[in-house]
C-alpha cells in the first residue's frame, strides 16, 4: 500500500467515490497516516464501489449520491477532497449519455457549491482521464495534445474537469486534475469490463477460463494502484500544482498481446483468444496510447515504482483468496 506522509495526521479529508477502486486505495493510505477520512459513495451497482474495499480501513462510509443528496453535512471544515466519484464505462456512456452527464458534470457542480459554502480553502484533486484525447495524433501523449473525445464519457469527463478548473480560477480554490491512464491493482472491479478490460482478464485467469484480447497490437501504459495513490497524495501536497492538469502514466507501454502473456505468467497459468473489436466498440477505440507524464514528475518528484510484472503478480495474489467478494 502506498504510504501517506506524516503531514496528513489529523487532517480532515473527504474521498468521493471512496468505496471504489482508487478511492478506497486513498482511504486506506490516508487513514493509516492518521487522517480523519470520510468516504462518500453512491454505491451504484454498475460502478466500482464495493463495501469490501474499505474493510479494515477504519474509514467511515457514507452512502450518498452527489446528484441528489444533501452534501452540506459532509463538506464542512475539510482540508482536502479527493474526487473519484464518476461514471467510467465507455460503452455505458454511449448507451445512456444522460446519466453519464449527470454523474460526471452536473453532480460535480453540486459538490462544488457545497464545498464553496463549507470548505472554501480545501484542496481538490480531481480524477480525470486520458480518454478525451481521443485517438492519438502522436505518442507519447502530453498535455498539449488536441482534445477529441471519442465517446460520451470523454465529453462528460472533460466537462467535469473544466468546471473544476474554473472553480480554481474564479474562486481561488487549489484544484489539480490528474488525467489517468489504465489503472489496475487490488480492489479492481473484476466481475466485468466496465472499469477496465484488465478486470475481466483477471477474473478469467482466476477462474481458469480463457479471456479475450481485442485487436492485440494496441499499446497501453498501465499504472499500479499504489503508484496512482502516491500521485494523488503528491498532487495535494504540492502547492505549485494548483490550477493545472497533469497526465499520469505508468509502466513502459506494451502491446495487449504482450500484456496478456505477462498476466498469464503472473498467474502461473492461463490462456487467451484474439478477436476483432466488437462492432459497438470499434468506433470508440482509440488505438495505441501511452502518456507523457514528464510535467507531473518535474513538478512533484513523483515516479511510478511498481513494474508491470510485479504489479500484475500483486494484483492476482491479492484477488485470488478474495474473488468471491468481487463477483
Amino acid at each position: 500500500m502506498s504510504a501517506a506522509g506524516p503531514a496528513w495526521r489529523g487532517r480532515r479529508v473527504l474521498v468521493t467515490g471512496g468505496a471504489g477502486f482508487i478511492g478506497s486505495g486513498l482511504c486506506h493510505a490516508l487513514a493509516a497516516a492518521g487522517a480523519e477520512v470520510v468516504a462518500l459513495d453512491a454505491m451504484l451497482p454498475e460502478g466500482g464501489a464495493n463495501r469490501a474495499n474499505l474493510r479494515d480501513s477504519g474509514v467511515r462510509l457514507i452512502e450518498a449520491d452527489l446528484r441528489e443528496a444533501d452534501l452540506a453535512p459532509h463538506t464542512e471544515g475539510l482540508d482536502a477532497v479527493f474526487n473519484l466519484a464518476a461514471q467510467t464505462s465507455h460503452a455505458g456512456s454511449m448507451a445512456d449519455p444522460f446519466t453519464d452527464l449527470a454523474i460526471n458534470a452536473t453532480a460535480q457542480l453540486r459538490l462544488m457549491a457545497a464545498l464553496r459554502a463549507g470548505s472554501p480553502k480545501a484542496v481538490v484533486v480531481h480524477a480525470s482521464t486520458r480518454q478525451f484525447y481521443g485517438r492519438p495524433r502522436y505518442l507519447p501523449v502530453d498535455e498539449k495534445h488536441p482534445i477529441a473525445p471519442p465517446d460520451a464519457n470523454g465529453v462528460s469527463k472533460l466537462a467535469g474537469e473544466q468546471y473544476w478548473l474554473m472553480e480554481g480560477r474564479v474562486h481561488g480554490r487549489p484544484v489539480v486534475s490528474l488525467r489517468l491512464t489504465n489503472c489496475y491493482g487490488p480492489r479492481l472491479r473484476v466481475r466485468d469490463a466496465r472499469q477496465t478490460f484488465l478486470g475481466i482478464w483477471f477474473r478469467r485467469l482466476l477462474e481458469s477460463e480463457p479471456f479475450e484480447v481485442w485487436g492485440g497490437e494496441q499499446l497501453r501504459d498501465l499504472a499500479y494502484l499504489d503508484d496512482v495513490v502516491a500521485a494523488f497524495l503528491r498532487a495535494a501536497e504540492t502547492p505549485a500544482c494548483a490550477g493545472q492538469t497533469f497526465n499520469i502514466g505508468g509502466a513502459p507501454p506494451v502491446s495487449l498481446r504482450e500484456l496478456a502473456e505477462l498476466a498469464i505468467a503472473a498467474n502461473g497459468a492461463g490462456h487467451y483468444v484474439v478477436k476483432e473489436f466488437p462492432a459497438d466498440r470499434a468506433p470508440i477505440d482509440i488505438g495505441s496510447f501511452h502518456a507523457d507524464d514528464a510535467a507531473f514528475r518535474a513538478a512533484t518528484g513523483w515516479a511510478p515504482v511498481v513494474s508491470l510484472p510485479e504489479g500484475l503478480r500483486r494484483s492476482l495474489d491479492w484477488l485470488r483468496p478474495r474473488l468471491a467478494n468481487y463477483l
